[in-house]
Order: C-alpha cells, then sequence, then structure tokens
C-alpha cells in the first residue's frame, strides 16, 4: 500500500481502458478503486456485498432490477449511490465518465451473476496502478 496520498486525477490519467478498474488503495479488506466508463456495462449482480459508486466527473446511470420491476438512477458528478447486494444492475456512462468504487478486495467487476460480457468489458478483480 502507498505511505503518500494519492492524486485520483493522476491516477485516472496513468490509463486509458473503459471498464477496467484500478485499485487505487486498500482499506481493510476493500479495494478503493477507480475507472473510466463509457457506454454501457452488462447487466450483473454481486451475491454477496453491496457496491458503492461514486461519481468523480461526468453522469453514470445505473438500471436496476428490482421486485418492483426496472428503474434506473441517474448520477451526476459527486453523486453517490449503493446498489445492495444481490440486486441485477447495469451501469453505463453514455457521455462517459469517471467512477471510484468502493468494494471486498477479489470482487469480480462482473459480479457473480451476469449476461454475456461484451469485448469492451474487463471481467477482472481490479489491477493495480500503472497497469
Amino acid at each position: 500500500m502507498n505511505s503518500e496520498p494519492i492524486p485520483l486525477g493522476k491516477a485516472l490519467a496513468s490509463f486509458d481502458a473503459l471498464w477496467s478498474p484500478r485499485i487505487v488503495t486498500r482499506v481493510n479488506d476493500y479495494d478503493v478503486r477507480v475507472a473510466k466508463v463509457e457506454g454501457e456495462h452488462v447487466w450483473h449482480a454481486h451475491d454477496d456485498t453491496d457496491e458503492f459508486f461514486l461519481v468523480l466527473d461526468g453522469e453514470l446511470r445505473i438500471a436496476l432490477r428490482e421486485p418492483d420491476g426496472e428503474r434506473t438512477v441517474v448520477l451526476p458528478r459527486g453523486a453517490v449511490f449503493t446498489v445492495p447486494r444481490g440486486t441485477e444492475h447495469r451501469p453505463s456512462a453514455p457521455s462517459g465518465a469517471a467512477i471510484l468504487m468502493f468494494e471486498p478486495t477479489g470482487t469480480p467487476s462482473v459480479g457473480d451473476r451476469h449476461d454475456e460480457i461484451p469485448d469492451h468489458v474487463d471481467a477482472t478483480t481490479g489491477h493495480a496502478l500503472g497497469t
């Protein structure tokens, strides 16, 4: 773990890949990840953990499949939202966004259950900065 402050702008500038989160630090058994996103992710669910999103730049939309039906939450820059464990969801950013996520170390970016993974989505548990 880095013993110096990590400027998030610098961390985001260190990579170009979309939907490919980078681990900027760890807190106990949780990863703090940043990602650049644009277009649609994949419908997926994390069976055993919630998923926290903070929008650093742009706008993120998260489609949710809930017991009462589907809905979409819209997160402008500076907004946070937590997807409850087990909830099918699909993040998207039509105009692009930069996001920060907080989730247990080893959590796959495509969840435990998911639709077919498109080529533009990186199925990963997060990459170290600089990779």
